[in-house]
């Protein structure tokens, strides 16, 4: 009977285990978030090759058609460009002209597409509304329109359901070299694919009006692709086009003309780098940290460097290149490769200290660019309708003034485009076999979403942990002691704790609905006419302290105040923060991991250290002085202003920093609709 007695009494092993992590939450936190540090240092020694999982791209199967011939042809638009542009006068109108016209001695269906700038500025009620949320400029700039040239081939073994787009940015106002090379690279690919056989994907070549910027023509060119607008847009007046040619006029649609879902998209760019050797330069990142699928840029590293001979290079952060820290941690990770091959030598964890350091700074700079939420090119505007899409930057280390280097350039540069139209033209479906979520250490290394979230989930893994502890403690329910209380004061206790937690909870509440109007104050602000960065980021300040000062007069008792609060109200109060900023990171892990991943790092320990200042001053314990050096410096580290400001000041010097930086910067945010400009106000009233 006994016996019986006391298994009946004997509690589930998870509970038990829930309460031994209560019990030592403090040991749980300190052991999560090291582990959770050391994950994200470890990522590069993680990265694995990259390889196309999808069979049917087969990049290099063919030989490359692409030859001479086109190559002069494109010489002669380079050349007749060039002679438009040394009289500026009529140049903007007449270049649009040739484009349109080689385009149609090609058997292309040839359009022209009008379009308005359009301003990318915040609006509370157009934020995360889609990619067609840009305001329209006033009556007053209505005037103000560019031009884009759409050229289109109708695939001879195709149904006219998908399609391909080439896409080259190009000033006809300014002109230059750069953009007539890319226009040039995108007309010999587009010449050669008038003439095959084989294709089954109709070929969309898009010479995008980049005087108002690249990315404003390509997203206007896809918004009305996607969502046609019946309005005197459409229309275009044929004197813009003049060349002197009825008959080719007549050929020019000055409306939108279709074709299919598009399957990939290329957007193709040229640029002169002083370095040894020429590259390619490829650009992936687009909004809120969205990516084109890997094997998009696996087809075209394995054509750049095992057909073309060009060298592929993604962005970096060069000021870690140099970062003694950095080399320290790449020497530590090869001596424990060294010694783990040694234990087992089917373990491959080696990496040299150099590869290190160079995926560690391309790590970096891809988790930033993710992260931050602005697209690094024109490909942006494709993945908000689920295109996939990259730009290709092709950097030179001479100008082309001899006609056979330029030949030669222009020669390996189509082959690579034509050779990955032709991978992708051998889809029957839309990419989705490789990774959509993913970290680049190098053009053919990266690190998955399996193993980078990993660190993001030991890094916030002792929040609830944590929150529990702490709601557990103030309803004096040691974990480890067992006391019996009568079943009348349990529930008057436990009323009592409801009380006190709901007040807590209204007090989040409250600090969050400020977060709400501070997030809202820069539209208002930006309102204000000819006011400078630095005058408006202050005007922030001041309307942010005096809007809280008025929330906390109006929705707060005086009492509630968490400095006047008892030890046990004011760990009540903590955890609901904790509990409410776990709940925070959850969801933005589903708009912007990478945004997560980041604010996980600079954040938690913040979180979790949190504790009244004054507390510790009257404590005067050596314990207390150091939780309260430790919260001011972890506070002033997740600040985002003091965070954007050392970084900034690490990357380009202190020397020319000034107050009005963070707005342009948070201004940028808004504008892209980044959802890291909301998680930077989550992380400013967090603390």
């Amino acid at each position: 009977m006994a016996e019986t007695e006391v298994s009946k009494k004997r509690k589930r092993p998870i509970v038990r285990l829930a309460v031994l992590l209560l019990s030592h939450s403090v040991l749980v936190s300190v052991i999560c978030c090291t582990a959770g540090v050391f994950g994200l240092l470890l990522l590069p020694v993680l990265a694995k090759n990259t390889y196309i999982s999808e069979n049917a791209l087969m990049p290099g199967s063919a030989s490359s058609m692409l030859s001479n011939q086109e190559v002069s042809e494109a010489n002669k638009l380079i050349k007749e460009l060039n002679n438009l542009h040394s009289n500026p006068l009529g140049a903007t109108t007449e270049s649009h002209g040739i484009i349109a016209k080689y385009m149609s001695n090609l058997g292309a269906q040839v359009n022209n597409h009008k379009f308005h700038p359009q301003l990318n500025q915040f609006h509370p009620l157009h934020f995360f509304s889609g990619p067609d949320s840009g305001v329209m400029q006033e009556n007053s700039t209505r005037s103000l329109y560019g031009i884009n040239t759409v050229g289109i081939i109708r695939a001879p073994r195709g149904d006219g359901k998908e399609a391909i787009v080439l896409v080259t940015p190009y000033n006809a106002v300014k002109g230059g070299v750069r953009e007539a090379l890319s226009l040039a690279i995108a007309y010999s690919v587009f010449s050669l694919l008038t003439r095959v056989t084989w294709l089954a994907k109709d070929i969309i070549w898009l010479v995008a009006d980049s005087q108002y910027g690249e990315y404003a023509p390509v997203a206007a060119w896809l918004r009305d692709y996607h969502t046609p607008a019946f309005s005197n847009l459409d229309s275009l007046n044929t004197e813009t086009c003049h060349v002197g040619n009825n008959n080719f006029e007549s050929k020019i649609s000055y409306g939108i003309r279709r074709s299919g879902t598009m399957a990939a998209a290329l957007v193709l760019g040229v640029a002169y780098r002083n370095e040894n050797e020429d590259t390619l330069g490829i650009y992936a990142e687009a909004s809120n940290g969205q990516m084109p699928n890997l094997d998009l840029i696996n087809i075209v590293h394995y054509l750049a460097v095992h057909r073309q001979g060009l060298p592929v290079k993604v962005e970096q952060f060069h000021w870690l290149l140099n970062s003694k820290w950095v080399k320290s941690l790449g020497e530590v990770f090869e001596s424990l490769g060294k010694m783990v091959k040694t234990l087992n030598p089917d373990w491959k964890l080696g990496i040299s200290a150099a590869d290190y350091v160079e995926g560690a700074a391309t790590l970096a700079s891809s988790l930033y660019h993710q992260a931050l939420g602005v697209p690094t090119g024109p490909h942006g505007a494709f993945r908000d309708y689920q295109v996939d899409a990259i730009t290709l930057e092709f950097s030179l280390r001479i100008s082309f003034d001899r006609l056979d280097r330029r030949n030669d350039f222009l020669l390996h540069g189509g082959r690579l485009i034509e050779g990955v139209i032709r991978s992708v033209n051998n889809l029957l479906e839309k990419f989705h076999q490789s990774f959509f979520l993913f970290l680049l250490t190098s053009p053919s290394k990266f690190v998955s979403v399996g193993v980078y979230m990993i660190a993001f989930a030991l890094l916030v893994a002792p929040l609830p942990v944590v929150a529990a502890s702490l709601y557990a403690k103030t309803l004096d329910l040691n974990p480890t002691s067992e006391k019996d209380n009568s079943a009348t004061s349990n529930e008057l206790g436990s009323v009592l704790q409801s009380w006190k937690w709901l007040n807590s909870v209204k007090t989040v509440f409250v600090v969050h609905f400020w977060g709400a109007i501070v997030s809202l104050l820069p539209y208002f602000i930006s309102q204000i006419p000819d006011s400078d960065p630095t005058t408006n980021f202050s005007v922030w300040i001041l309307l942010s302290i005096l809007s809280l000062e008025i929330l906390r007069w109006i929705l707060v008792s005086p009492s509630s105040h968490i400095y006047g609060l008892p030890q046990g109200e004011w760990a009540i109060l903590k955890s609901a923060t904790i509990s409410s900023f776990f709940i925070g990171l959850g969801l933005m892990s589903v708009i912007n991991f990478a945004t997560a991943e980041i604010g996980a790092l600079l954040m938690v320990p913040m979180a979790l250290m949190a504790h009244p200042l004054k507390l510790d001053v009257r404590s005067q314990s050596l314990r207390s002085i150091l939780r309260m050096i430790c919260n001011l410096v972890l506070g002033v580290i997740s600040f985002p202003p003091a965070t954007f400001f050392v970084f900034k000041g690490v990357i380009e010097g202190f020397s020319g920093i000034k107050a009005g930086d963070f707005w342009n910067w948070v201004e940028s945010l808004w504008a892209w609709n980044s959802a890291t400009y909301l998680y930077i106000d989550l992380s400013c009233i967090q603390r």
